[in-house]
């Protein structure tokens, strides 16, 4: 079995969902939102099909209606079980500034909401790096997922100190030429802190670099982690399967 640990799943992005779906028969998908209808469906589609779960969240450039009404109406997604965690969420700062305050309040809100229901985070974080761990050192006993990783060695060393449990989701851009950075993050990284996802339909992999990307791609990311680590590829899947049932408390049939 392989688990897809960040994938999203929006009807917009897939046509043919049914079929992008089927590829992945007999593995895991964990779908990611951004915003409260891309959560709504996320909802459905843990209701609809036995091998997905969720995670539910404002994405830190999705705020438009971040508020406390849709904030009560994300937690009352939480009912449905196959949530299994906050995310994605965290700050985004690529395109400047302006609004990192309003970032920072909507990430710390839905941290403690996870915290409330006992759920891990998934953290988007992109250009903001330091107010990032100044926010994480205040949640040192949280389960954290810092999804697409890509921050340097020393980033990733600090995250480490604020938990050594720290999950750092791995996809695509390792199998890039240009990721020296990413490869020397994941050389690191003892395997108990490395969960696979695609981060579809973002950053395919090679050999499909510049294509729609699909969860049933993450093979292509552990069989490059497997290289990279010079173990077998089925310990690959073993290891980060083991990793993201427990990160996640998947109860998976």
């Amino acid at each position: 079995m392989i688990i897809d640990t960040h994938c999203h799943l929006e009807k917009n992005d897939y046509p043919n969902l049914e079929e992008i779906i089927h590829h992945m028969d007999g593995n895991i998908m964990i779908a990611s939102a951004d915003n409260l209808k891309s959560s709504y469906e996320v909802d459905e589609l843990t209701k609809k099909y036995d091998n997905i779960y969720g995670t539910i969240g404002f994405h830190p450039t999705e705020l438009e209606d971040f508020n406390e009404n849709t904030l009560k109406e994300l937690e009352k997604l939480l009912q449905n079980k196959k949530i299994v965690g906050i995310g994605e969420i965290g700050l985004d700062y690529h395109y400047g500034k302006e609004e990192s305050e309003l970032q920072k309040d909507a990430f710390i809100k839905q941290i403690e909401l996870a915290i409330k229901y006992n759920l891990p985070i998934v953290i988007h974080s992109r250009d903001a790096a330091e107010d990032t761990l100044e926010i994480l050192k205040k949640y040192p006993n949280i389960k954290m997922d810092m999804h697409c990783y890509g921050y340097s060695l020393e980033v990733a060393k600090q995250l480490l100190k604020i938990n050594p449990h720290m999950k750092f989701g791995i996809g695509g851009v390792l199998t890039f030429k240009n990721s020296k950075k990413l490869k020397e993050v994941v050389e690191y990284l003892d395997m108990s802190n490395i969960l696979l996802e695609t981060d579809s339909p973002f950053l395919a992999p090679e050999p499909l670099r510049g294509t729609k990307n699909e969860p049933a791609n993450t093979k292509y990311v552990a069989e490059y982690i497997a290289n990279m680590k010079n173990i077998s590829l089925e310990e690959v899947k073993k290891i980060t399967t083991t990793n993201a049932i427990s990160q996640f408390d998947l109860k998976i049939k």
